[in-house]
């Protein structure tokens, strides 16, 4: 069965991703507010991407892709950018600096006679 993966731009400026059997139905489906809580809320919604695929599996897996990428990623698949999108798929590393600084200081415990160590954070 043919299935459809498909982005919708939603009145307050968030991006929905779905997967869907029937793109017109569904698409009518949360003009209505007979979509999901998301599109429910932010109505009206508009179409901006869609992919078509041989079997709604394809398109279940490309929907679950699409929902991990960051909003410019999303954008530049809209955009049909795609010589932009291995650049943004990169890892979104926090800088060192926004790392905590946290020590871990290991100590013998005494009395147990095992010389079993135990962890400490902090000092």
């Amino acid at each position: 069965m043919k299935g459809f993966v498909y982005i919708l731009l939603c009145a307050d400026g968030s991006f929905y991703t779905g997967s869907t059997t029937d793109l017109e139905r569904r698409l009518e489906e949360h003009q209505n507010g007979q979509g999901s809580n998301h599109t429910r809320k932010r109505l009206p919604v508009e179409l901006v991407y869609a992919e078509e695929y041989e079997c709604i599996d394809k398109a279940y897996y490309r929907e679950r892709q699409i929902h991990g990428w960051s909003r410019d990623k999303k954008i530049a698949l809209i955009e049909g950018r795609y010589e932009d999108l291995p650049g943004l798929a990169k890892s979104r590393k926090l800088p060192s600096t926004c790392l905590p600084s946290i020590r871990f200081t290991t100590q013998e415990t005494r009395g147990s006679g095992s010389g079993a160590s135990k962890n400490n954070i902090g000092s």
